[in-house]
Parts: C-alpha cells; structure tokens; sequence
C-alpha cells in the first residue's frame, strides 16, 4: 500500500494530504523528505529613491541604507543586485514594459490599452519565469504539488490591463492575482459557502490529522499542531473581517468580495497584506505550490498610505523631482514600508519549522522583491530593485552585487539555474547571448 492510498483508507481529505504525504514519518521512498526549493516573487510599484536604497559598499561589507533597514536582521541570508536592466522594447509606456516584461523578459504585443505616453500595447508575448519555473515542477511527480503555482495579491485593481498583470501562463496569457483573502482562502481550504462554515473546515483537518497521529513521530506531530495554529490564526482574522464586514446585516451571506476601487478601502491595505502573507506561508507549509507572486497593488499604483501620515497616491508622489523635499521623503518612508513587508514575510518564514525536515521555510525558500522601474520620476528601467532574502535557491548570500549594466534576462536565467533548471536564453534570446549571472551561485 502506497502513503496515498493509506491515506485514502483512514479517510484523509486532500487538503490535510497534501501536508501528510510530506512527512518523513509517513515516507515510503528514499525522496520523501527531499529538500523543497522555493522561489517568492514580491512586487511593489514606481520605482524607489536609489540614493536611500541601493549599498555604497558592495560584497560582504556591504551596508544597508534606510530604505532596506527593516532587512536588517536578515542581513547574512539577503542579497541586493544592482545593475539590472530591463532592455526590452516595442509597444507600450515605461510601466507597461516595466512590468509586462518584468518576469517574461520579452516584448508584449501590439494592442489597443494606451499608456500614458508612447504607442499602445496588448500582452507579453511569451511565459514569465514563475510559470515557467511551475511547469518543470509539476513535469517531475516528485516536485508536483496541488496547486504548483499561487498568485498573491494586494489591492491590485480588478481590471485586466497590462498594468495589473506580471504573471503570464505563455503568450498573450496574463494570469490574475487574487487579492481578496477570502477567496485565497477558499482556493486553498475549499469552497466554503458561508464565513460561518469555515470552523467545521479547520475541525475537518483537525480530525483528518488526529487520525494518523498513531503513525507520526513526535517531530512531525509538533509540525502538525504546527500548521493548524497557522491555519487557525488566519482562520479568525477572516471570521473577525467577516463579521465587521456584516455587523449590520442580519443573517449573514456570500463570502464579501474587496472591491476593486484602491482608494475605497485603502486602509485596509496593510492588514490585508498581512493576511495575505500568514496565507502564503501556511500554502508553503502544506505544500500546495513551491512558487508564488505577491504582487502589492500594481505599476502605476495610487495607494495613499494614511497610516503613515500620508495623504497623496503613491504613482503621483513618485512624480514629483528630487527638489520636492517633502515628496522626496515620503517616497522613501513609502519603500521603507514595502521593506517592511518583505521582512515580516521573510521572518514568518524563518519562526516556521519546514515539515521536510530540512531548517526553517526561509532555509529552502527564497523572497525576489522586485519593481517594474529603478525610479519613477525618470521611468528608467535601468538599475531595476532586486532584493532577495532566503536560501532556496542557493546563491552566495550575504553581500551586494553589482553588475553595472545586464540585462534582467540574464537574472532570469539565473532564477532558472539556482532552481536546477538552467536554460540557455529566457524571454528574448537577444539579451542572454552571456548566459547566467557569473558570481551568483554559491
């Protein structure tokens, strides 16, 4: 009997096997507690202040300006590369290419969506490496996993234009973000039909786990008690969302979708990605995907952050010259706080045990956090953000890199190479003629 088929006779629903099957105490094969390589891709908009962001120093002296300070405790696992470049051309304003080629690295098509300046474009033409990368894990039976791919995101407008769209499943084939925790939720755990319904959910798993605890050893039991106070906690911010949501209703009803409109429930936005990050890490932990986006709102984003004392739209701020003081310094506590969102997401990942037994999640995962510009005022696409935190893809961490001017290709081939998969052209092929980042991979 195979530890699928255990699993169906004791009546294991797949929500909780999926997690189970994982277990080396439920191994049946010398791959069973193999080590999960994992890859994160975390998206915010309009470009940063470089002077307050990118390391004076670069190797392992490096420094952290202010931007990157939230990072600080994860200063040895983390990595900064500047000097990458997006050269891809064609159709479409800065953003549009910013992020319609950010992760495809290859031209979008002509289309009819009309930016704020140049021509008017459609869809990338070709797969970005997220999907790319889910594709060869769902090839191979030991890799697959239920979901193979999940797409995080925030606030992102629900609209489909090339701005909200970084995630491509081929060509002309833009995937959609989810941004409503709800339905990530129900994605996950099932449909649930009612916000009332989702603790008999939780109960399920519960008593799924309870029966095949006889088979576990203590370390994996501590995991699994593990997993259902994660999914728990992020089970009673929703029903506390719920319930303000319908404190005026009487009898409750369908799960309550955010609306799409940013500035309607801008401030609900950090909580939102809070939540959004417990999903993702829970989503790790049972295994259901070994890639994922989170995409905070989207290029030419107008999030107006009042909890930091700040009333303007992002995309409008981000604008302004450098000789706007006031502005200038709002852009930098703008990033600060996305900085410090990869940070909160890479630190729940550090507290959490990874069930193959191998470290923690942020030993075997690793966080790109990435921007469609190097700076929003000038729209450069040249020395675009990447910032990585994590070991899952075993590149030398601890140091900053630059690398003057490369085009992001070549990084793409890189995100491919520490993920075991190297390619020899990604995207355009007339930009990976060098192949790999040289000095990347420890």
């Amino acid at each position: 009997m195979n530890r699928r088929e255990f699993l169906a006779q004791l009546g294991v629903s797949s929500a909780a096997a999926s997690l189970l099957m994982g277990l080396p105490s439920l191994a049946m094969g010398g791959d069973a507690a193999a080590r999960r390589k994992r890859l994160v891709f975390v998206f915010s908009p309009n470009g940063v202040i470089p002077k307050h962001f990118w390391p004076d120093n670069t190797g392992k002296d490096y420094d952290l300006k202010r931007i990157l300070a939230p990072l600080g405790e994860f200063k040895d696992q983390m990595l900064t590369v500047k000097g990458i470049c997006n050269r891809i051309q064609g159709d479409g304003d800065g953003h549009m290419r910013g992020i319609g080629c950010l992760l495809t690295g290859i031209e979008l098509f002509p289309g009819d969506i009309q930016g704020g300046s140049d021509t008017p474009a459609g869809w990338s033409m070709g797969i970005s490496v997220d999907q790319h990368i889910k594709n060869r894990l769902q090839a191979d039976a030991a890799t697959r996993t239920r979901f193979g791919s999940l797409e995080f995101g925030v606030m992102v407008p629900d609209r489909a234009d090339t701005w909200t769209r970084m995630s491509y499943a081929g060509a002309n084939q833009p995937v959609a973000p989810i941004s409503d925790p709800y339905q990530m939720f129900d994605k996950l755990y099932g449909q649930t039909k009612n916000r009332q319904m989702l603790a008999s959910v939780l109960d399920d798993l519960a008593g799924d786990f309870k029966r095949v605890g006889h088979a576990l050893s203590s370390e994996d039991r501590q995991l699994l008690d593990l997993h259902l106070d994660l999914v728990r906690s992020v089970e009673q911010d929703l029903k506390t969302e719920f319930a303000a949501a319908t404190k005026n209703d009487g009898a409750g009803h369908a799960v309550p979708k955010l609306p799409p409109n940013i500035e309607e429930q801008n401030d609900n936005m950090p909580q939102i990605t809070q939540m959004q990050t417990e999903l993702l890490v829970n989503s790790f932990v049972a295994d259901f995907a070994r890639v994922a986006s989170f995409q905070i709102t989207n290029s030419v984003g107008q999030p107006r952050m009042k909890w930091l004392d700040i009333n303007e739209g992002h995309h409008g701020l981000s604008h302004e010259p450098d000789s706007n003081e006031e502005a200038y310094e709002k852009l930098i506590r703008i990033n600060t706080w996305y900085a410090e969102q990869v940070a909160y997401m890479a630190k729940r990942m550090k507290e959490t045990p990874d069930p193959s037994g191998h470290g923690s999640l942020l030993d075997n995962t690793t966080i790109v956090w990435t921007n469609e510009l190097g700076k929003g005022n000038s729209h450069t696409r040249n020395d675009i953000p990447f910032v990585m935190v994590g070991g899952g893809l075993d590149f030398q961490f601890g140091q900053a890199y630059d690398f003057g001017k490369v085009a992001h290709n070549r990084l793409l081939l890189s995100f491919l190479e520490g993920m075991g998969m190297p390619e020899k052209t990604f995207g355009n092929p007339d930009f990976c003629g060098d192949g790999s980042l040289t000095g990347l991979m420890a």
